[in-house]
């Protein structure tokens, strides 16, 4: 009787204390699971459901690991804030699988995604053919966003007779005050046209924007700290 009154408190303790750390580590955690994400998620339940069944763990124990779990996933998280190069290596970072129509079978061939995949990814997303697609990203948690091609928009316009125009791709070139070098070099653009850009809109320095969208067509558009 006095085990599963032990067990009971351990649940109930554990089960709390998981619910603080998530809630003061943020709803990222359940909105957007990246791989490591899912691995710390599978380490904290691990900690607590071990620790329930083993007589020499105690609830001061218990605590204890959730307490440095939790840390290290903070420090892990405050440090991909601040390092562009962090983030990409523990988070990963978008990539594109199909480019102005065409499949880079390369892309697909680095992140082990197969046809057949990609079919299945792109009907969840409405898409029943690739040839609908103008452009295809996966995403850091393993889902893709689809750009589709003009005549394959919904509802499609080459129903509505719309003429034909050109699909172009925004580009994030600034995100937390730093230029996205390789997105920037993607839209044909350099530094020094960022910066006329920027002056035009009476910013002095990239690290006043907190993230700035440039796309053909649309121009720069930019959203300063607030």
């Amino acid at each position: 009787m006095v085990m599963y009154k032990d067990i009971t408190i351990e649940l109930i303790v554990g089960f709390l204390a998981l619910l603080v750390m998530l809630k003061l580590l943020g709803k990222i955690q359940f909105s957007q699971i990246t791989p490591f994400d899912f691995i710390t998620g599978l380490v904290m339940g691990n900690l607590v459901g071990d620790a329930i069944f083993d007589s020499k763990i105690g609830l001061k124990q218990i605590l204890f690991s959730i307490l440095v779990w939790g840390l290290l996933i903070y420090s892990v998280e405050f440090l991909t804030q601040k390092s562009s190069y962090l983030r990409a290596i523990l988070e990963g970072k978008p990539t594109m699988l199909i480019y102005k129509g065409q499949i880079v079978f390369k892309n697909l061939k680095n992140n082990y995604i197969d046809l057949n995949q990609l079919q299945h990814l792109m009907r969840k997303q409405g898409y029943f053919s690739i040839y609908d697609a103008e452009y295809v990203i996966l995403e850091r948690d393993g889902q893709i966003s689809v750009a589709p091609k003009f005549e394959s928009g919904v509802p499609k316009n080459q129903d509505l007779n719309i003429p034909k125009k050109e699909v172009n791709l925004p580009f994030a070139v600034i995100m937390d005050g730093k230029v996205v070098a390789e997105n920037l070099k993607e839209a044909g653009r350099d530094e020094e046209w960022l910066k006329n850009q920027l002056s035009k809109k009476k910013i002095k320095e990239f690290k006043e924007v907190l993230y700035a969208e440039w796309q053909e067509n649309q121009g720069l558009k930019v959203m300063k700290y607030s």
